[in-house]
């Protein structure tokens, strides 16, 4: 179905749509164009997701001048099902305007864990745990150090990706994280680093709500991220939550005490470098006082 809105043709991939769902593109569509903040809610059920989809990226194509939309989703399934209905959206398109209906780039980034191919670490169950054993391998440090010692463990999706992957450019489609996945065992680059890689370049980008909100990650992820973006929080009723997690720290007595020991540790570690200075600085001072006799 094609339809306008005001100025901006809109490309819907069913032939129904409902009273709701145009009014909700009517009410996102007056937001954009002031550029302004809204809050939209929908009745369960009534093709939330596609709706919006529809209108922004239809709103892309007749404002070239907004660069992304930025897609927050708060769980796995919810960042698969959106990218699964903008495939089904771009391949309408795609068969009324052509090749040039299908000429956006749109992908998903999740966590290590989510799209590691690594043959051992991807078994790993714990986030955590996964992204200590990445960092292991890949780390430039690790890499360094494997220039001299062949024993040295590295990783060859990291590798493949760092050689080759971050020179070329994914075509023009929709990736889910299985996708992604692969690909990356097939061309033997890293999924999660060529996501990230990609997002520069990317038209649509779907990602976890922590992506844009906690400051340690989104310093690390989203800072080329144009500001005249669009960006959506789907499910926005959790965000506060979302918020907390972020930018809470969860200690328990063993990270104290852990802490603990290690202040310790530096402060007798502080102390010898000073006891060591000080016999330094006096042997000189003997040395010029012998050497002005």
């Amino acid at each position: 179905m094609i339809f306008n809105i005001d100025e901006v043709t809109v490309y819907f991939p069913y032939p129904y749509i409902y009273r709701e769902q145009r009014d909700y593109m009517v009410q996102l569509k007056q937001s954009l164009d002031a550029k302004q903040h809204c809050m939209l809610e929908m009745p369960t059920g009534t093709g939330k997701t596609i709706t919006l989809l529809s209108l922004i990226t239809s709103y892309q194509l007749a404002h070239p001048e907004v660069p992304k939309l930025v897609y927050c989703t708060r769980t796995v399934p919810e960042m698969e099902k959106a990218l699964e209905e903008l495939r089904e959206l771009i391949k309408y398109r795609e068969s009324v305007l052509g090749p040039s209906g299908g000429n956006i780039l749109a992908l998903g980034l999740s966590s290590r864990r989510n799209m590691c191919v690594h043959p051992t670490i991807s078994q790993e169950a714990d986030r955590v745990t996964v992204d200590a054993k990445c960092r292991s391998i890949t780390a430039s440090w690790v890499r360094q150090r494997r220039e001299q010692e062949a024993s040295i463990e590295v990783c060859e999706f990291f590798d493949g990706f760092d050689n080759h992957g971050s020179q070329n450019m994914l075509p023009a489609g929709v990736y889910t994280l299985d996708d992604l996945r692969s690909l990356g065992r097939a061309s033997k680059w890293c999924p999660y680093f060529m996501a990230r890689h990609m997002i520069r370049f990317a038209n649509v980008i779907v990602y976890n709500y922590s992506y844009v909100i906690d400051p340690k990650i989104s310093q690390l992820v989203s800072r080329d991220i144009e500001k005249e973006s669009i960006l959506v929080f789907d499910e926005a009723h959790n965000i506060d939550n979302v918020c907390i997690e972020a930018l809470s720290v969860n200690m328990n007595r063993r990270t104290l005490d852990g802490a603990s020991k290690n202040v310790a540790a530096l402060g007798r570690a502080i102390d010898r470098a000073k006891e060591q200075s000080a016999e330094q600085l006096r042997a000189e001072y003997t040395r010029l006082l012998a050497g002005l006799q």
